[in-house]
């Protein structure tokens, strides 16, 4: 068996563009992966197209030498352009040799370590009354692992307006309202998206009774561990962090100096599932759990729940579809098979690969035009999505 071709769609799923790579191969075999580059689509594209050449004629079954082969053989290793197209293909590599093996992916990776895969939910909502009422509806409907965003005061007509100093005192005060409406029992935790620095994330944390919080997801960005070794002296509250990761290698630091409590480890973004264990070894290695990053389709929630069957440190697999979220990714018309959602738990059946079927023609006929909000602070100046 060869790799024939490989195609790239980037179809408008919901309110945001997936990223879609199927690799055909000359026994009539395919499969589907997905790249998690939000807003980069077309340079994952090109990578891609980069790729090609060394892909066409390839044995698909050599998943790890080709994943070798991508990341080292040009000299330049890494970058998150090039590791989200690799992701991509190695996924879908897996859903290739699950399909021709005739067993369900996470059977490649180990087997199955658990039955079904925890999710958490996310609530839309700003914090104000709003918040507390999702928040208690999750809990109400099962839900035992919530997440909240933060916000500030509205500003009419200036909606892309982002001010930590207006968004710490009022995210704080109602994460305690939360806290106290929905008991102690269940898990609670905020993306704050890297939008804060580090004094900004103390004072956060300083403003809220011990206990609020389960996590902090995302507070500062992540170029630097060393940052993030000075935040940790300063805050107890557990770090959620990772999902902009490209690699075991960028994850090193944080794992082996403690940095992280959550590993929020995108299986589209880190170069697939093949790097994917790789983390959660070493995860694994010093106690930790994963907490995956999935903010897009079927195809990337099929690859991230199989990781999650196979390994055994998961606290819980992110989910865009819940009682106070629906976003559209995961479109039956487009995806007619996919994970099947009951709730907080999601449940993969035992078909051969990923366990996803794509509409390729409805698919090539949803054009993309979607870019992040341009956020900014007050004063005009550039503050992170």
């Amino acid at each position: 068996m060869k790799i024939r071709d490989i195609k790239v769609y980037i179809p408008m799923v919901g309110l945001r563009a997936q990223c879609l790579v199927k690799i055909e191969t000359d026994a009539g075999i395919h499969g589907w992966g997905e790249s998690g580059l939000t807003a980069r689509e077309e340079a994952v594209e090109k990578a891609i197209g980069h790729f090609r050449p060394f892909l066409i004629g390839e044995d698909p079954l050599r998943r790890g030498a080709i994943w070798q082969r991508l990341y080292r053989s040009q000299y330049f290793e890494g970058g998150r352009v090039l590791l989200a197209a690799q992701s991509a293909i190695d996924i879908a590599l897996h859903d290739i040799a699950g399909k021709a093996l005739g067993v369900p992916v996470y059977q490649l990776l180990g087997g199955r370590q658990r039955e079904f895969v925890p999710l958490f939910g996310t609530t839309g909502a700003a914090p104000g009354p709003r918040l507390v009422e999702d928040a208690q509806r999750l809990v109400a409907e099962g839900w035992t692992s919530i997440r909240f965003s933060p916000g500030g005061p509205e500003h009419p007509g200036d909606p892309d307006r982002f001010d930590p100093r207006d968004a710490v005192p009022l995210t704080a005060e109602w994460a305690v309202k939360v806290r106290e409406a929905i008991g102690s029992g269940p898990t609670l935790g905020i993306d704050w998206h890297h939008r804060l620095s580090i004094p900004e994330t103390v004072s956060f944390v300083n403003r809220m009774p011990r206990g609020t919080l389960d996590y902090i997801e995302e507070p500062i960005r992540a170029e630097s561990p060393a940052a993030y070794t000075q935040l940790r002296s300063l805050i107890d509250v557990p770090l959620a962090i990772g999902e902009e990761f490209s690699s075991k290698w960028a994850f090193a630091p944080f794992i082996e100096q403690g940095l992280a409590d959550l590993v929020r480890v995108d299986v589209c973004n880190v170069g697939g599932l093949t790097e994917a264990m790789k983390v959660a070894a070493m995860a694994e290695s010093r106690y930790l759990d994963l907490m995956p990053h999935h903010p897009l389709g079927p195809i990337c929630g099929a690859a991230t729940a199989h990781l999650c069957l196979a390994a055994p440190n998961v606290s819980a697999m992110e989910i865009r579809r819940s009682p106070t979220e629906e976003l559209g990714f995961y479109d039956a018309r487009l995806f007619p098979v996919q994970p099947r959602q009951e709730g907080p738990r999601l449940y993969v059946d035992d078909l051969p690969g990923l366990g996803v079927e794509v509409d390729e023609a409805a698919v090539a006929e949803r054009a993309a035009a979607w870019q992040v909000p341009q956020l900014h602070r007050e004063d005009g100046s550039v503050q992170n999505w």
